[in-house]
């Protein structure tokens, strides 16, 4: 086991990977911007080294200054956290040649993965099911890519090979808009990823976002860790999630959940990773695979009692996975809210000094976050300030759990998302389950001012 990581990453995730090491009894090391300086995982590290201004170009992706900061301090690994250069292939592969284990997957799995048009492939040959589309890279012949539209069915969504994140994708409803969306989704991928491949796929109208959890070591062994249900979006970004996913039944979620294993072994994938899939009349299609920890990896370790960042620095280690399939018990419901320093419903960003800071407590709460009363949130970088886990036997005891543990929690100074939520934790149709990934983005446009509500009462 390693004596010394580095934690090449800041906020909340930074300090949740800081907690895991102290846990394992492995010093840590904390890579900080000028910004940053004060951040409370600086403080507790082992280890502290400023490699850079606040500028996340000249700090965080900063590979040079990166390594530089594992050489000095005599780091052992490098766990890149979620975000910056934890998807970066090169900063994997400079890593292993620098001498140090990457807490991640191969360079090359990476690579893999991050380009949609070959891990659709891949998935298709591990019998993963995919969204129905092209077959590759869309050709430069505009006949062919007119009958491929024509075989798929309108609508179809015009997608980015290397994109991700929301970004690089334009729907198409008719045969007269196709070539021209293409064209411009090509000149945006060029610009955007450095790479202008596009691919198509069948546009769903209401799909849901579920994903699977997976871990898998370099032993050629693989577990999945149950689902997620994060289809309550704004802009393709994720404002809360749950596990397990609502009204899914639980025969379909291990088909699936097996073969995403088994796309594992035959990939000879390492480390934890993350399948994402639209869902919807009942059927699965792959969207894309996450070659890291998630930032909703909190609700899966509730139901299951498995500390992923843990594992991933056990597998990184070299050491046989620790559990087999059969060890996975699900137990409960978890619900995690992305708690963010913006305006609730315009979402306009509230950099600022917090100047009171109350988090809540209590039966199956869990507050992740780097934040405290004093803390300054600097202007450069995401504005997730925290998240709130509410764990409970039942989904609606989650939901009470989540609904009180909101009412408790006091950030002032600055604006945050907090009051989004309390809203969403007594809509109806969020109570039911089973909402589409558009419903969120449908409900604050016929409601743009959103009441700050937080009992059913107020509701009424």
């Amino acid at each position: 086991m390693f004596e010394k990581i580095l934690i090449a990453n800041r906020g909340e995730i930074a300090l949740r990977i800081q907690r895991a090491c102290r846990e394992m009894g492995i010093k840590t090391v904390v890579v900080h911007s000028e910004a940053d300086r004060e951040a409370k995982y600086v403080k507790l590290a082992d280890e502290s080294v400023c490699i850079g201004p606040a500028p996340s170009t000249l700090s965080y992706l900063s590979m040079p200054a990166i390594i530089s900061a594992a050489e000095v301090t005599d780091a052992q690994a490098i766990h890149p956290g979620y975000g910056f250069l934890s998807e970066n292939a090169d900063f994997a592969e400079r890593v292993e040649q620098s001498g140090f284990v990457f807490i991640g997957p191969r360079s090359e799995s990476i690579r893999l993965m991050g380009d949609k048009v070959s891990a659709k492939q891949a998935m298709i040959k591990a019998g993963v099911p995919c969204v129905p589309g092209s077959d590759g890279a869309l050709p430069d012949d505009p006949k062919e890519i007119v009958q491929t539209a024509r075989r798929v069915g309108y609508p179809v969504i015009i997608k980015a090979a290397g994109g991700g994140g929301g970004r690089g994708m334009r729907v198409v409803h008719t045969e007269a808009a196709l070539l021209n969306a293409v064209t411009m989704t090509k000149t945006e991928a060029g610009a955007a990823f450095g790479n202008p491949e596009v691919y198509m796929e069948k546009f769903l109208e209401n799909p849901r976002h579920v994903e699977i959890q997976v871990l898998s070591d370099s032993h050629g062994n693989a577990i999945w860790l149950g689902e997620r249900d994060c289809s309550m979006q704004r802009r393709h970004q994720k404002v809360l999630e749950e596990a397990p996913a609502p009204d899914i039944p639980r025969k379909i979620i291990e088909k699936v959940g097996e073969r995403c294993a088994e796309a594992c072994r035959k990939m000879g994938y390492r480390g934890a990773g993350t399948f994402e899939f639209l869902y919807e009349n009942g059927e699965f299609y792959f969207i894309e695979m996450n070659t890291r920890v998630q930032v909703e990896h909190p609700v899966t370790e509730m139901i299951t009692g498995i500390d992923i960042v843990q594992e991933q620095i056990h597998i990184a280690a070299g050491e046989v996975l620790r559990f087999k399939q059969r060890d996975v018990i699900f137990r409960g419901h978890a619900i995690e809210c992305r708690i963010n320093a913006e305006d609730p419903f315009k979402f306009i960003p509230s950099p600022g000094k917090i100047t009171s800071w109350h988090v809540p407590g209590g039966p199956g709460i869990r507050v992740d976050s780097h934040a405290y009363d004093g803390y300054f949130v600097p202007p450069h970088y995401d504005s997730m300030i925290g998240k709130v886990i509410a764990y409970g036997a039942t989904r609606d005891q989650a939901i009470r759990r989540m609904q009180i543990a909101l009412s408790e929690m006091v950030v002032e100074g600055i604006q945050t998302n907090i009051p989004l939520h309390r809203e969403l934790m007594i809509d109806a149709r969020f109570i039911e389950g089973g909402t589409n990934i558009h419903y969120l983005e449908h409900k604050l446009a016929e409601k743009p001012d959103l009441p700050k509500a937080t009992t059913k009462s107020d509701k009424k």
